[in-house]
């Protein structure tokens, strides 16, 4: 296993591995990127988000793809992580991990304050993972989110 960065060529992998998170999660018909808008996000002059992949026998079997966000109490810039998934058969092989403690170990290199991401309330394994590994759930949050006709609509 090699956990990387995503390099163009990726782009349909990556697509693929959104594809089925978006299964898992129970809204393929939420899904509208392409692998070319994928691919303009991650890989132009400054990209707007970032992707390291998991990789075995040449083959990209899990994705981490996350961008950066901000904290205005700590003035500093955070890890903020999108998309963490792992095909099925190649889960309980610590593909996961790895990828979040690349994640973990490019936070603290670039002196990123925070790493953060939300989980689904019925996603029990990942949310006993989480904690296991030290992570405190936001319990008192709650995520706001305006998009489509909303958005649009709101912005007049």
């Amino acid at each position: 296993m090699i956990i990387r960065e995503a390099i163009p060529g990726d782009e349909d992998a990556i697509m693929h591995l959104i594809n089925e998170l978006a299964i898992y999660e129970k809204a393929p018909e939420e899904v509208f990127a392409t692998s070319t808008e994928i691919g303009a996000s991650l890989f132009q002059e400054n990209p707007v988000a970032f992707c390291h992949v998991a990789e075995v026998d040449g083959k990209v079997v899990g994705i981490a793809l996350w961008f950066l966000n901000y904290s205005t109490w700590l003035g500093k810039p955070g890890l903020y992580l999108e998309d963490l998934f792992v095909l099925q058969e190649h889960r309980g092989k610590g593909y996961g991990m790895a990828l979040l403690k690349k994640l973990a170990a490019i936070a603290i290199e670039r002196d990123y304050e925070r790493f953060q991401w939300w989980v689904l309330d019925w996603n029990q394994p990942s949310i006993d993972l989480y904690k296991q590994i030290g992570a405190e759930p936001m319990d008192e949050w709650t995520v706001f989110r305006l998009s489509g006709d909303a958005l649009r609509k709101f912005a007049l």
